[in-house]
């Protein structure tokens, strides 16, 4: 079974094959970094467009190296939510006329979803259940995942995700966009416990907060820029502490987590996910408390369309499949809404069912 992956979320174009028994056979990604730059953050119309101009190329790459027709396709999975709605729609639009055109399914995907099961297209796969660590610009949530689409949300961000936090104490550091990867570079060269940063919500329940700590850290440089002392060292060192924060906080709620939930197994997944400090530090703490950490290699905790294509793939092959194509682009969508893939014939027959219940 062959699976096109369509992800066009927020400001990167991702493509991708996958394939029953090999994997991911080709794949591109296109990134929207220099379109975005001046702005210091992504303009929705701008990243649009963009989506609009990269998609079919895109597309044809990626068939063309995995020397596949368009017609040996069986599904095109899409990224229909969350994210931005106009962007959403380029990929939907997409997807479903080719999929109309070519009378196969396509199959609206969670982008969660895709980042959750990404680490399961690694050669060694985690089995499920598992704790799940979903940590990017938009979301920082702790999910107990039983199976496929059977996810339950037990710790999720109160105000700020940890990748939103990171880029907006980027901005205050004057950084480069995009700021969570500038910031984490020059956190290596600084002293971690040179600012005494809080660590929010700790010992608190499951649920997050980093509103308080971004705030900390702006009155801080606002105190070093002050006495004049806001010098490339200082920020390096104001890098690193913040940082030092966030990972702290998020490796505490994972180890409260497991045990709570008894589960040995985490998996870490969104653009986060590629930190090496969280990275280093998740896995020391494994090591100590006896749990297992896994997650998938870098190019995979970014939006990619590997992850769209291997999670419409997993649907698919549950039985799920609607030969006429819809468009559909939720901006906000819970995972918990997702639920296990359903066989088109069961639910056939269950809104049937609650249609003739209704009359």
């Amino acid at each position: 079974m062959r699976v096109l992956g369509i992800e066009t979320s927020c400001d990167e174009t991702g493509v991708a094959l996958h394939e029953t028994g090999r994997g991911i056979v080709a794949e591109a990604l296109a990134s929207q970094t220099a379109v975005h730059a001046p702005f210091g953050g992504v303009v929705p119309e701008l990243a649009s467009r963009d989506h609009i101009a990269k998609l079919c190329p895109m597309v044809r790459h990626v068939l063309a190296e995995a020397k596949v027709t368009p017609a040996e396709l069986d599904a095109i999975a899409y990224t229909a939510g969350p994210g931005l709605v106009g962007a959403l729609m380029v990929g939907g639009a997409f997807a479903a006329s080719m999929a109309y055109g070519l009378n196969i399914p396509a199959v609206p995907a969670h982008h969660m979803e895709g980042h959750l099961l990404a680490s399961r297209l690694e050669p060694d796969p985690p089995e499920f259940p598992f704790l799940a660590l979903l940590v990017s610009g938009g979301h920082t949530q702790l999910v107990h995942v039983a199976g496929l689409g059977r996810y339950r949300i037990i710790g999720e961000t109160l105000d700020d995700a940890a990748g939103e936090a990171f880029d907006k104490v980027a901005r205050l550091l004057s950084l480069p966009y995009p700021g969570g990867p500038a910031l984490a570079a020059l956190a290596e060269s600084g002293d971690p416990g040179r600012f005494a940063f809080p660590r929010p919500l700790r010992g608190q329940g499951l649920d997050f907060s980093f509103s308080g700590l971004k705030t900390a850290v702006r009155l801080a440089i606002d105190a070093e820029q002050a006495a004049g002392r806001l010098s490339d060292r200082v920020r390096a060192d104001i890098a690193a502490s913040f940082e030092a924060a966030v990972v702290e906080t998020l490796a505490d709620k994972c180890r409260r987590a497991l045990g709570s939930t008894g589960l040995g197994r985490l998996v870490v997944a969104g653009g986060v996910g590629a930190n090496r400090k969280l990275r280093a530090t998740l896995e020391a703490l494994g090591r100590g408390e006896g749990f297992d950490v896994r997650y998938p290699r870098p190019a995979l905790c970014t939006d990619n369309g590997a992850m769209i294509a291997y999670a419409g793939a997993c649907r698919v092959a549950e039985g799920i499949a609607e030969v006429a194509p819809r468009i559909v682009a939720r901006p906000r969508w819970s995972l918990e809404e997702l639920g296990p893939p359903e066989p088109a014939e069961a639910r056939s027959r269950r809104e049937i069912g609650a249609a003739v219940e209704a009359h």
